[in-house]
């Protein structure tokens, strides 16, 4: 699902509500661009989808349980409540959206430049693999790479000023986007990669 402004329109989209509430409401796949900014309770319950908005109302992503989520913009309060699964990147230009979060459940992580080492299996691809892999690779790990695919997918979609804006300057911008990380999904994923080299490591004695 691609939404954008009109090519002759110049509102700032960071500043343009361009689709309402609820969007993405228990979404389960797909993925979608907003030029513009959501109303209240986006992507609320998504389990599945990818997603990059410009900015979003009060209690986004809420009891979300799988996913990603970008925002290039402000939040609103309330953002994460609930959330059990799935992964958010927010741009937090201004150092406010630690405030606007709520922390009970999630944990919001810096983002490294540094490109992470493995085997290359779980690195996010630039294009989705099938209607099943959308290409994100180990939720764990590769985060700026991610990210970085999600702006590009973002401006190619919808020509946002915005994601240009920030990839053009990406020494600077990593360090202003945080992770939004849910602390049960993490031990989660941790669990199940250890069972993975333990297997591993039984099956090559």
């Amino acid at each position: 699902m691609i939404v954008r402004q009109p090519a002759h329109v110049e509102r700032e989209a960071t500043q343009n509500i361009i689709v309402g509430n609820t969007v993405l409401y228990g979404a389960i796949a797909g993925e979608a661009y907003f030029n513009g900014v959501a109303g209240e309770r986006f992507a609320v319950r998504n389990s599945g989808a990818i997603a990059v908005v410009e900015g979003t109302g009060d209690h986004g992503c809420e009891y979300m349980t799988g996913g990603v989520v970008v925002v290039l913009g402000r939040t609103g309060r309330n953002f994460a409540a609930g959330m059990s699964g799935g992964v958010a990147y927010v741009y937090g230009e201004r150092g406010e959206f630690a405030k606007l979060c709520n922390l009970a459940q999630v944990d919001l992580l810096p983002i490294s430049a540094e490109r992470d080492e493995d085997d290359g299996a779980g690195r996010p691809q630039q294009r989705p693999r099938s209607v099943e892999d959308f290409g994100m690779g180990d939720m764990l790990r590769h985060d700026g790479e991610r990210l970085r695919i999600l702006l590009e997918r973002h401006h190619l979609h919808t020509g946002s000023k915005r994601a240009r804006a920030l990839l053009d300057d990406w020494a600077n911008t990593l360090g202003k986007f945080v992770k939004v990380m849910p602390k049960d999904y993490a031990r989660a994923l941790k669990q199940m990669e250890t069972e993975r080299l333990e297997a591993a490591s039984v099956a090559a004695e």
